[in-house]
């Protein structure tokens, strides 16, 4: 698994709990609730990442 890309799923999950973050502190559900979505993206990707980690090795 190429390092750009595990790289790229963790700046998903950062910019998923910024945009959390930013929808609890304005009181925003819908901005809230597409950060915890876009977490949970990230958090597949990253689990492929290892499977595919895994194999290769």
């Amino acid at each position: 698994m190429g390092l750009g890309d595990k790289a790229k799923h963790a700046a998903e999950e950062a910019g998923g709990k910024l945009k959390e973050g930013a929808g609890k502190l304005t009181d925003n559900e819908r901005l809230e609730a597409e950060g915890k979505k876009d977490q949970a993206k990230a958090d597949v990707k990253q689990a492929g990442d290892d499977v595919k980690d895994a194999f290769d090795r």
